[in-house]
């Protein structure tokens, strides 16, 4: 289940309405988090993803921060998983990395939204981060949990994106060690600051350059699976039906602790159950 443990963002990028239309970064107190947590391990969930607009900024207004939750959570009874959905890469400190290492219930896998390998991008974009940090963020995730799932959030086609900005992301995503990508489309917002910047780039480039960035996110997270065959690894499996498998019946999926996508022959005895499975093969699809 989802927790969302924060709402809205102070942070005001040139492309985002999440500020308007969200409010000010806000969230509840940690005791009032835990509680929540509680009561989601008594219905028998035992998984809980944290969720929030900018979840890193968790507690502020509280005197509190994101660290001290995680650490709270961690000692939370019944709950035998915890991840974070995302975190800003300036508020994933090298504490919240090697927490999450040290842990035994905060999974190794973590997404930092990027949204542009260009810091001249980035600094239009108003983002609170450079690329030498985001890239020292991964590199530190590697050196504590090389195992781990990383994922990152890319923006196509922004104003004054320009073909050898593009590529400097391209190159950039190709030089750091991440695993699979989730990528957004640019489109324009009204009041925000992007719609009122020159260089628009024309609609049918930002889709072009969406492809050839899912074309790599492909390439990456084929990577990541392939370089786990032949290992086992713990596997939370899922109730309900999987709409994309050919027969959903057939089949109970899950995921790994560093979020590689499992399905094994259905048996309802592990439904719901953490077991470890040997990774031996990649499907088609």
């Amino acid at each position: 289940t989802f927790l969302k443990v924060q709402d809205g963002c102070d942070y005001f990028c040139s492309f985002c309405t999440i500020p308007l239309a969200r409010g000010r970064s806000r969230s509840g107190t940690i005791a009032d988090t835990l509680q929540q947590a509680r009561a989601i391990a008594a219905t028998g969930v035992k998984e809980i993803v944290l969720t929030g607009v900018n979840t890193g900024d968790f507690g502020r207004e509280h005197g509190e921060t994101f660290l001290q939750l995680i650490g709270e959570l961690d000692r939370v009874q019944g709950i035998e998983r915890f991840r974070i959905s995302s975190i800003e890469p300036n508020l994933c400190s090298d504490a919240v990395i090697d927490f999450v290492a040290r842990s035994h219930r905060f999974m190794p896998h973590l997404h930092m939204p990027l949204q542009s390998g260009s810091d001249t991008i980035l600094q239009r974009m108003r983002r609170r981060y450079d690329t030498a940090l985001y890239a020292d963020r991964v590199a530190h995730i590697r050196r504590v949990m090389p195992h781990a799932g990383i994922g990152v959030d890319v923006i196509t086609g922004t104003p004054g994106e320009t073909e050898d900005e593009f590529l400097k992301t391209h190159a950039f995503l190709r030089g750091i060690d991440v695993n699979y990508l989730h990528v957004f489309t640019y489109s324009e917002r009204a009041n925000t600051t992007a719609v009122r910047m020159d260089d628009a780039v024309p609609v049918e480039v930002r889709r072009d350059r969406t492809r050839q960035l899912r074309s790599l996110g492909a390439k990456l997270q084929r990577a990541h699976y392939q370089a786990h065959l032949g290992q086992a690894r713990p596997v939370l499996f899922e109730h309900g039906e999987d709409p994309q498998a050919p027969d959903p019946s057939d089949h109970l999926f899950g995921y790994t602790d560093n979020y590689i996508r499992v399905a094994v022959p259905f048996h309802p005895s592990l439904a719901n159950t953490v077991v470890p499975v040997a990774l031996s093969h990649i499907d088609a699809d």
